[in-house]
């Protein structure tokens, strides 16, 4: 799963000598939260967000009415964007674990994609979200079960050989350590064509494995980031 394939490809840009009314409206508009500033061939310079539209409260209490419209009227994007070199950015071919990674280490929640200098793609905590949900087959329906094993050598396979050797489909799987008990593993898995009842009583036979939930999803649109 890299980074190429999960970003918004062409995403709205604006170049720094834009008013920042010019700005507002784009955001505003497509109802986007990260805006790329450009310059000549599409190479980074900064970003825009919401909050870097408001104005400084010091800065409007020595303004009369006539020099804030006046101050709002000249004011462009270079004075208010974050600047390129202040932010993270990533590669196409980064996957999406590093994208996170970067994500929360900065808290940050949309990174340019860059090749070089140029801006290739935006990619945003929300699609990582929507990925989320597709990897844990969210968007279809079935059981979704969460599992809490020991982590011992063949456990995990006992587990999908407990689902698939009685012709059930797993249409999603996916495992991490289990909060603060690292030896444990909690696994969750999306299975279909079976009874609630039949898949209490597969993995009620695996010794050592506990059922620590399970609920039907029913399906629903797919909705894009």
């Amino acid at each position: 799963m890299l980074v190429k394939d999960y970003m918004l490809q062409h995403p709205i840009m604006i170049e720094p000598h834009k008013r920042l009314a010019e700005a507002r409206a784009l955001l505003v508009e497509n109802e986007i939260y990260y805006l790329p500033v450009v310059g000549d061939g599409k190479r980074f310079l900064g970003m825009i967000t919401p909050p870097r539209l408001a104005i400084p409260p010091e800065r409007m209490a020595s303004l009369d009415v006539w020099e804030i419209s006046n101050y709002l009227a000249n004011l462009t994007v270079e004075k208010v964007m974050l600047k390129a070199r202040d932010l993270p950015t990533i590669g196409p071919n980064a996957t999406l674990e590093q994208a996170s990674h970067l994500m929360t280490k900065t808290k940050i929640g949309g990174l340019a994609v860059l090749d070089g200098q140029i801006v290739l793609g935006l990619i945003t905590d929300n699609h990582l979200l929507v990925e989320l949900n597709n990897l844990l087959g969210a968007f279809e329906p079935g059981w979704r079960v969460t599992v809490r094993i020991k982590g011992k050598r063949g456990d995990l396979l006992r587990l999908i050989r407990a689902v698939t050797d009685r012709g059930w489909t797993i249409m999603a799987l996916g495992n991490v350590r289990t909060p603060k008990k690292p030896d444990d593993w909690d696994v969750v898995l999306k299975v279909v064509g079976c009874t609630r009842e039949e898949l209490v009583d597969a993995i009620a036979q695996l010794d050592g494995q506990v059922l620590r939930d399970i609920r039907e999803t029913a399906s629903y649109a797919y909705v894009k980031p």
